[in-house]
């Protein structure tokens, strides 16, 4: 797969991810969280900010790669 094909089916991947990251964490937090104090909020926002990386930085390593021959 060419190099160009692979970064724009990986950017609306990318785009896709975030978005349905963000939906979902926000979700569960308004759920779930809603009558917790703030240190957990901070603390459960804290790290699904962060958690979002690990697929992405699989995603943008795939982008990445040389294609082999």
């Amino acid at each position: 797969m060419p190099v160009r094909l692979k970064k724009l089916i990986g950017t609306f991947v990318l785009l896709a991810l975030v978005i349905v990251y963000a939906v979902f964490a926000t979700a569960f937090a308004s759920l779930y969280l809603a009558e917790s104090s703030g240190w957990i909020h901070l603390l459960y926002f804290l790290t699904t900010g962060v958690l979002w990386v690990v697929p992405a930085m699989f995603l943008i390593k795939w982008m990445e790669a040389v294609p082999r021959r």
